[in-house]
């Protein structure tokens, strides 16, 4: 991509893993201790947390820079560009993503031998008050593995994925999002990114550029873009309720026990809803 640095001869590690953090010191140890497993060459981009993120960091021996956030994919950009060079591969995870074994094997294994490959997909399992969720169409997949000066974070002010010049492989393995924090995190974390989904929706087309593809293909990521598409030409407030008896009813979120309940009325039901509320209000 044209606008993407290439490694240049001071890359001297293989495989760099960038981190973003804030206020994560309930977490970030698993988090790096998996990722250290993979790079000893870690970067952390703290945006100013005032817990013991940063002090955990530093013990285990990753390199940490403090950058204000002003939104993810800034964020995320600024790390290509700053840790880039580095390495010739880079590998980005949030702060509560914690590679499994088999993810970990995975990564050595491509790395060892990567072929025409340049870009590589996860699955991302998501757990809530502390559960895993295994069912209800929670996993999701994101590119977080990927050569330097292939790849950059979408223009998207949420749900962001990273685009590549090349199609991704899926590997094998699983990024546990810990979701870890309490329901009144969660939720205000939420109602701010609500905020946001509805403000991409009101962005003028002209604005958007450099984004995942929205088609039914291999790319699991352009799979779930082209529904989410699908889902917002429904009517509002109605298309929150059949999602909500999709992913609960028909793709089994019930086996979830009340973990699978809470999290597809939260996540589904009430953010969903909150965000067309939003866009409701907006029109005035």
């Amino acid at each position: 991509m044209s606008d993407a640095r290439h490694p240049n001869e001071s890359a001297c590690v293989p495989l760099g893993v960038i981190l973003l953090t804030f206020n994560s010191a309930g977490v970030i140890e698993r988090t790096l201790r998996a990722a250290l497993d993979v790079s000893r060459s870690v970067f952390i981009v703290d945006s100013g947390s005032s817990d013991d993120t940063v002090a955990i960091a530093k013990a285990l021996g990753c390199d940490v820079v403090n950058r204000p956030f002003k939104h993810y994919a800034d964020q995320r950009n600024w790390a290509i560009d700053e840790f880039g060079a580095r390495s010739e591969w880079q590998l980005h995870l949030d702060a509560d993503e914690v590679l499994d074994a088999e993810a970990i094997a995975e990564i050595r294994r491509v790395l060892a031998a990567p072929g025409e490959a340049t870009g590589f997909i996860f699955r991302r399992r998501t757990y809530f008050m502390g559960q895993a969720l295994r069912f209800g169409g929670n996993d999701n997949f994101h590119l977080r593995l990927f050569k330097t000066g292939t790849a950059r974070c979408e223009d998207r002010l949420y749900d962001q994925h990273f685009v590549a010049d090349r199609p991704g492989v899926r590997l094998r393995g699983v990024l546990h999002d810990m979701n870890v924090g309490s329901l009144t995190e969660w939720t205000a974390r939420h109602n701010r990114w609500s905020d946001l989904e509805a403000a991409e929706l009101r962005r003028p087309t002209a604005e958007v550029g450099g984004q995942v593809v929205a088609r039914l293909s291999a790319d699991p990521r352009e799979r779930r873009r082209y529904y989410k598409g699908r889902y917002y030409n429904a009517p509002p407030i109605l298309r929150a309720m059949l999602l909500f008896a999709y992913r609960y009813l028909l793709q089994g979120g019930f086996l979830d026990g009340r973990a699978g309940f809470l999290y597809a009325f939260f996540q589904v039901l009430w953010f969903r809803m909150l965000v067309d509320a939003k866009l409701q209000e907006s029109k005035g």
